[in-house]
């Protein structure tokens, strides 16, 4: 059984000590540009192998039943390499007097608290300076076509990846780590990561990511609806957004998201700052004619970006608060 603080042997420590260490940690470095200057980023080296097998894979002369079944193995590969590779790092931890330190450097890399909260403040400052800079700041974290977009526009896509990345970013990680340890938060960045390359409904990747995607819609179904709870509860300590907006919008708009997770947390952001978000979109291939979500006005600005931002920290702290309690009531019982 595991103890509080360092473990039994006297090697290591708690996997949940450790991870509030790394989510305080994380919070206040990012993303560690410098130590993943010389060395492969884990998300990076996923994608990579990814990348390789879709290559050689998903070739456009087999058969939607061949290119499935393909993608289908690729998955049971991928996952199965990082649940192996996470209990390596685990046993290491346990094992090794500063083994525990691979496993705290693989949390921080693998949280995206930070790097979140800096890619959406970018965009706020250069929507600030100028529509064509909010425009290019807002193409690094979102997928559509940037030159559609006017200000509410860019303004819109920032707080919505913003939702929507709290819980791949942040809320999901933390959620698998908690219940499995490292190699089920390695094993979700995996599908999360094959999710974002592969799982798109284009012909290329229609039937050759559909495992990878619909894995990734289940892995997300409790930690998207624990993001939108935990932007709730951020409203009400929040003087600027509206709980009960946000409670309200999410529980009744969640479902005219085409994802069904990311309306969860995107009803709760725009409930809580009396937005519209969602609504139709324009990709460079093609054009999303989705209802809007919430009932405010879509005319969203650079402020709104910063009052989402606000909300964010705190739904992060909410969410930093519940494996703290976990972590205290098994103390207790020890």
């Amino acid at each position: 059984m595991l103890t509080f603080g360092m473990a039994g042997d006297g090697r290591g420590f708690d996997p949940l000590v450790l991870l509030l260490l790394a989510l305080v940690f994380e919070a206040y470095v990012g993303e560690m540009r410098s130590l993943f200057r010389t060395v492969r980023h884990p998300v990076r080296i996923i994608g990579d192998i990814v990348g390789f097998f879709d290559a050689r894979l998903n070739r456009e002369h087999r058969s939607e039943m061949d290119r499935a079944v393909r993608g289908a193995l690729l998955v049971v590969v991928i996952v199965t390499a990082a649940l192996a590779t996470g209990w390596g790092v685990s046993w290491l931890s346990f094992h090794h007097p500063l083994g525990w330190i691979v496993e705290f450097l693989g949390l921080i890399a693998l949280l995206s608290a930070r790097g979140l909260y800096d890619h959406v403040r970018a965009v706020a400052t250069a929507l600030k300076e100028s529509l064509d800079a909010g425009r290019r700041a807002v193409a690094h974290i979102v997928g559509r076509d940037p030159e559609s977009l006017d200000h509410s526009g860019v303004a819109r896509a920032a707080i919505e990846s913003l939702a929507e990345n709290f819980c791949d970013g942040v809320v999901a990680p933390v959620f698998w780590y908690v219940l499995f340890g490292f190699p089920g938060l390695l094993a979700y960045k995996a599908v999360n990561t094959m999710d974002s390359m592969i799982g798109h409904m284009t012909p290329q990747y229609r039937a050759f990511g559909m495992t990878a995607a619909r894995l990734d819609d289940v892995l997300n179904l409790i930690p998207a609806r624990l993001a939108g709870l935990f932007i709730v509860l951020g409203a009400v300590f929040s003087g600027t957004a509206n709980p009960g907006g946000a409670l309200k919008v999410m529980w009744r708009d969640a479902g005219r998201h085409r994802s069904v997770n990311a309306g969860w947390p995107e009803g709760a952001m725009a409930g809580a700052l009396g937005l519209k978000l969602a609504g139709p979109r324009h990709y460079n291939t093609r054009t999303v004619n989705d209802p809007f979500i919430g009932d405010g006005t879509a005319e969203a600005t650079a402020k709104d970006i910063n009052r989402a931002l606000y909300l964010y920290v705190v739904a992060c702290l909410i969410n930093a608060m519940w494996v703290a309690m976990i972590a205290m009531v098994r103390f207790s019982g020890n």
